[in-house]
């Protein structure tokens, strides 16, 4: 670990230049072995990536048609009646009574 110490702090000249010479002639064995295994983690990515969006797009289309449902029984809960006062939504599943007593 003092070798990497002394390298970094700026000391140890040769042990920099033994690293940088290793690296040049490890990179073309190195290389080659690496790219596919990128190459798979960037596919493995994008497919997740559009599997996402996809559950996204998905999700909002559930939720708008929802939307749309809501907004239309409100419309049709609060049409004025025949004689022109517009009737209150209803509370279904509501357990409280309306009735005093």
């Amino acid at each position: 670990m003092a070798l990497f110490d002394d390298l970094f702090k700026g000391g140890n000249i040769v042990a920099g230049l033994a690293i940088g010479v290793g690296a040049i002639l490890v990179a073309p064995v190195v290389i080659p072995v690496l790219r596919p295994i990128a190459k798979s983690i960037i596919k493995v990515g994008l497919i997740a990536y559009d599997q996402g969006r996809l559950a996204l797009a998905e999700l909002s289309d559930h939720s708008g048609d929802i939307l749309a449902e809501v907004r239309t029984e409100l419309a049709e809960a609060t049409k004025p009646d025949e004689s022109g006062a517009a009737q209150q939504p209803s509370r279904r599943g509501s357990t409280r009574s309306n009735r005093i007593g």
